[in-house]
């Protein structure tokens, strides 16, 4: 099953409340595997006080908290029983499934948020040897020296002529072999 993001009700003004539960009950029922991120979107304000500049960080969404999960029964319950959750928004009925953000909707709000929305599974090691997709050495093959996941680059030894070269790549540029 795939993951898709969803937004949760909450009382007004517990949005970190539920944030903070959500993620405990996350971890102490095992849910790592169905439920991923939980966000409270919010963006910063610049006010003037007293002559000085004072940033606050004001939520976008007051009432609502966007949560990344796997859709099953399980997940379905531990978020909607969270203390603090009035429900799922766009579900017709106690029972029934709600209804995901489109992929445009949650990439406008993370990009508006400062969070780049782009997960990439990367299942490769340091030493193993990949295929580069793209670019001037599309087609070569060379072992991974090094992993960046907060830059999402990877840097690969490609040998060319007769010497080993490193390149830096975006992590969704090279496949295993």
């Amino acid at each position: 099953m795939e993951k898709s993001w969803y937004v949760v009700h909450t009382y007004s003004g517990y949005e970190n409340k539920v944030k903070a539960n959500l993620e405990k009950r996350v971890e102490t029922m095992g849910m790592q595997d169905k439920i991923f991120r939980v966000i409270v979107p919010e963006e910063s304000e610049v006010e003037m006080k007293n002559g000085k500049e004072k940033v606050t960080k004001r939520k976008v969404f007051p009432g609502y908290v966007l949560v990344e999960i796997v859709m099953t029964d399980d997940s379905w319950y531990v978020v909607r029983n969270t203390p603090g959750v009035t429900g799922f928004v766009g579900s017709a009925g106690s029972g029934s499934k709600p209804t995901p953000l489109l992929e445009e909707e949650i990439t406008h709000i993370l990009k508006h948020m400062g969070l780049d929305e782009q997960v990439i599974d990367f299942d490769l090691e340091v030493n193993e040897v990949v295929r580069l997709k793209e670019g001037p050495f599309a087609n070569y093959t060379g072992s991974i020296k090094e992993i960046d996941f907060e830059k999402k680059k990877v840097t690969v030894l490609v040998e060319f002529f007769n010497k080993e070269t490193p390149v830096e790549l975006d992590l969704h540029l090279v496949e295993k072999l």
